[in-house]
C-alpha cells in the first residue's frame, strides 16, 4: 500500500509517468495509506475476534433483543485523548512537509494547519448534530451525545490528511462534515451487521 501510492513509481502515485487513471492520486500525510490501511485491519481483527460477550449475545451465545451499550469508563479521559490526538494531528499533517525552511515549504505547512483545523471542527458538529437528529426521530427526544462529537473530529481529520495540502480551506469544511455524518453511518453499520467495535475505531479510520 504504502508503495503504491507513496513511492514514485507506485502504480497510484501521481508523480510517476504512468499516472493511474491520467492523473494518479495525492495522499499527502496518510489518509488512505495510514488510516484507511489500518481501519481495514481493525474491521477483519474485530470480525476474527466476534463480540464482547453480553453486546449482542448473553453468556449462553442468545441473541439480545437490542444492543448492549456498555458505558464510556471515563468521559472526561476521552475527550483529553481526543484532543491529544487532534493536538498530535498538527505534527502529523504539516509536520509531512518534512521541512519548513525551503521556500514555500512553510505555506504548504501553514495551509495544513488551517485545513486541519477547519476539518475537525465541521466533523465535529456534523457527527454531533446528525446523531441527534437521527436520536430525535428514534425517540422523540433530543440528546447531544459528547462521544459522537469527538469521534466526529477525528474522523474530519483523518478525512482532510490525504488532502490537506492541496485543498482550499472551503473544501476542508466540506470534508469534515461529509466525514462526520459518513462515521455516523459506518457506526450504525457495523451494529447492524453485530461486528463489536468498542472505541469505533473502524468507522473513524476506515469509514
Amino acid at each position: 500500500v504504502v508503495h503504491s501510492i507513496w513511492s514514485s513509481s507506485g502504480f497510484l502515485s501521481a508523480f510517476t509517468d504512468n499516472k493511474f487513471f491520467g492523473s494518479g492520486m495525492i495522499d499527502f500525510a496518510g489518509s488512505g495509506v495510514v488510516h484507511m490501511t489500518g481501519g481495514a485491519t481493525a474491521l477483519f481483527a474485530a470480525k476474527i475476534l466476534g463480540p464482547r460477550i453480553g453486546r449482542f449475545y448473553d453468556a449462553e451465545g442468545r441473541e439480545l433483543p437490542e444492543p448492549i451499550i456498555f458505558p464510556p469508563h471515563s468521559v472526561p479521559l476521552q475527550a483529553i485523548g481526543t484532543f491529544i490526538l487532534w493536538v498530535g494531528l498538527y505534527g502529523f499533517n504539516p509536520g509531512s512537509t518534512l521541512g519548513i525552511s525551503t521556500s514555500g515549504y512553510a505555506d504548504v505547512a501553514a495551509l495544513c494547519t488551517l485545513n486541519t483545523t477547519l476539518a475537525a471542527a465541521s466533523g465535529s458538529v456534523s457527527a454531533l448534530f446528525t446523531d441527534s437528529l437521527l436520536e430525535r426521530r428514534r425517540t422523540g427526544e433530543t440528546m447531544y451525545d459528547i462521544t459522537m462529537c469527538m469521534n466526529g473530529a477525528l474522523s474530519g481529520l483523518v478525512g482532510i490528511t490525504a488532502g490537506c495540502s492541496v485543498v482550499e480551506p472551503w473544501a476542508a469544511l466540506v470534508i469534515g462534515i461529509i466525514a462526520g455524518f459518513v462515521y455516523i453511518c459506518w457506526s450504525s453499520l457495523l451494529v447492524k451487521l453485530k461486528i463489536d467495535d468498542a472505541v469505533d475505531a473502524i468507522p473513524v479510520h476506515f469509514g
